[in-house]
């Protein structure tokens, strides 16, 4: 049989450390014996012995602070010897490494398959407080590997301004930022529904980096869902706010 599907660009890539793209919408992990914690239901194929079992949120606060934010991933472990892929309804896949230097802030939805080298938690967005009960995001640090989705290609902002981004399309930043919500000012043709809808940004400074979405996550519990979780961007809990 012959066809371009045979060649070199389809077929199965090498992931430098066991951990890394396919292609620009799929992840590949190599197992050896090794663990990967992965969104439930993200796993497209596999080869080999693999199995794949149920991981709580991680004790009880967790499991509370996922209840009652929305925010956070449910997760499976990833276990034996063997190569599994990972995707999410074609979105594009990025692999971040995390050294030690610094954390990293992304949103719950976001979060595609990450090595278990990594500690993570729920922890509410610095400066977000006082909006809708709390803004929370999903916090990683420590050493390893961290695969993300975006939908569309995104961009990486340098923060060495003052930046803003708009609080559905922001997908994650280092958490040497200091982060605020910036009203863009009262207008009060907002109030009868005739806003411009971006009357609420997230604000960063400091030195770091913003990935940015050229889409925008619908609310949490509304509208088109990604693969297996129902959140959002975090301006899930500001639409009504922003008219």
């Amino acid at each position: 049989m012959r066809s371009d599907l045979f060649s070199q660009q389809y077929l199965e890539a090498a992931t430098p450390g066991g951990f890394g793209l396919q292609n620009s919408k799929m992840l590949k992990v190599s197992l050896s014996g090794s663990t990967v914690m992965a969104r439930q239901g993200a796993m497209v194929a596999y080869q080999g012995q693999v199995s794949f079992d149920y991981e709580s949120a991680g004790g009880i606060g967790k499991m509370l602070k996922k209840a009652v934010t929305g925010e956070g991933v449910d997760l499976m472990r990833v276990s034996g010897n063997g190569d599994v892929f990972f995707a999410d309804l074609a979105s594009d896949v990025h692999v971040l490494e995390l050294d030690g230097t610094d954390g990293f802030s992304v949103n719950g939805v976001s979060v595609l398959a990450f090595e278990s080298t990594l500690q993570w938690d729920i922890k509410m967005i610095q400066g977000a407080g006082m909006f809708g009960g709390g803004l929370f995001n999903t916090f990683f640090s420590g050493t390893g590997k961290i695969a993300i989705t975006t939908r569309g290609t995104p961009v990486v902002l340098t923060v060495d301004a003052p930046t803003y981004v708009d609080t559905d399309a922001v997908v994650a930043w280092s958490t040497s930022l200091q982060t605020s919500i910036h009203r863009s000012g009262f207008k009060p043709m907002a109030m009868l529904g005739r806003g411009s809808g971006e009357a609420f940004q997230m604000a960063f400074a400091g030195q770091g980096f913003v990935i940015v979405q050229p889409s925008e996550n619908p609310p949490r519990g509304g509208g088109q869902q990604t693969g297996n979780t129902g959140g959002g961007g975090l301006g899930g809990m500001l639409g009504k706010l922003s008219g």
